[in-house]
């Protein structure tokens, strides 16, 4: 996992560490971790316009440091609150999709759907194909997943 998710642990440290390390060169940086957690497809599975525009995005410092907090938030502060949550027996209460990537880490490591069911009482989801990133390596299917989520059934009741 570690090799996995080295991300998780590196973007959590203290700043300013990662910020001067992803700001000497922000677009290495983006497209090694997209062509990583392609499912294998490489940097290939992104439209060239996505990645450019993605790397003109990170290249904001101001970007670079939020992305951190927020793996310093899931290293800290969201550990806490969801522990004080479990200990009150709260639970997502909405409908929740959860889809993920099969050929990705998540994918082949955990039964996805039974790790959120311990979060969230209506739980549904799959697997699609690909790794990390569905919107870029799977669009049609994410959203076929997510339309078919989201319609509002008609129960007859206007």
């Amino acid at each position: 996992m570690a090799q996995a998710y080295e991300h998780w642990f590196f973007l959590a440290q203290d700043p300013d560490l990662p910020e001067r390390l992803i700001g000497a060169d922000p677009g290495y940086y983006l497209r090694r971790k997209l062509a990583q957690g392609s499912g294998g497809a490489g940097i290939e599975a992104f439209a060239s316009e996505a990645v450019e525009e993605y790397v003109r995005c990170f290249s904001d410092p101001e970007v670079i440091r939020a992305s951190c907090e927020d793996y310093r938030a899931g290293a800290s502060i969201d550990l806490e609150h969801d522990e004080v949550d479990a200990a009150a027996g709260r639970r997502v209460e909405c409908p929740t999709l959860v889809l993920w990537g099969g050929e990705g880490f998540v994918g082949r490591a955990y039964d996805v759907l039974d790790v959120w069911r311990q979060y969230a009482t209506d739980v549904r989801g799959q697997a699609l194909g690909g790794g990390h990133f569905l919107a870029e390596e799977e669009p049609d299917a994410t959203l076929t997943a997510l339309c078919d989520f989201l319609v509002v059934q008609d129960t007859g009741g206007g």
